[in-house]
């Protein structure tokens, strides 16, 4: 498959945890209206919504990434990055949303900020890609030592956490973790 056949949303407003959620779906089944109806039903009493911004351009936490999997049959499992990424049993694992640092500008110019940003990284046909909103496309990590070296790089970075997307009874039963010693 080509890159131009992996379907990747690009950046609008904050709806990176939206763009990351299709993303790693391989299809548009989230958009900022279901997000938003997902705050509401997790706040419903709160005038101001803690789970987006209150501008009201996203900026979604991690619990309406968490109900929109559960919406889908998936769940998200937190990595604990005092293990390797190597005992991860990468067959029963959807893909895998990631929040890293962001720099913040304004046009061209970079400011001294930091913010929070959602990716995904998802198998397609065989090859892992990086689904990030803010690359012009989706480009390719490799096959599974690629994308395990990938993942240890960016949760080497002490702010970076990451996602295990799985079906709803592969976070019940633990498989996604591989307890082999040797591996």
């Amino acid at each position: 498959m080509s890159e131009a056949e992996v379907f990747h949303e690009k950046q609008r407003l904050e709806l990176c945890a939206i763009h990351a959620l299709n993303n790693v779906l391989q299809e548009r089944v989230f958009t900022k209206e279901t997000a938003d109806d997902i705050c509401k039903r997790l706040a419903p009493q709160c005038v101001v919504n803690p789970h987006r911004s209150v501008l009201g351009t996203g900026n979604y936490d991690v619990n309406v990434i968490m109900a929109a999997l559960q919406s889908r049959g998936l769940a998200a499992v937190w990595w604990d990055k005092r293990r390797s990424v190597q005992n991860l049993c990468l067959d029963k694992v959807h893909g895998f949303i990631l929040n890293v640092p962001s720099r913040v500008s304004l046009g061209i110019v970079s400011l001294p900020l930091r913010r929070r940003h959602w990716l995904a990284v998802r198998q397609v046909s065989g090859r892992y890609y990086n689904l990030d909103s803010k690359l012009k496309g989706p480009v390719c990590i490799g096959g599974e030592e690629e994308l395990r070296t990938f993942l240890s790089e960016q949760l080497s970075q002490d702010v970076t956490e990451m996602l295990l997307v799985v079906r709803k009874e592969v976070e019940d039963d633990g498989t996604w973790l591989n307890t082999c010693e040797n591996n």
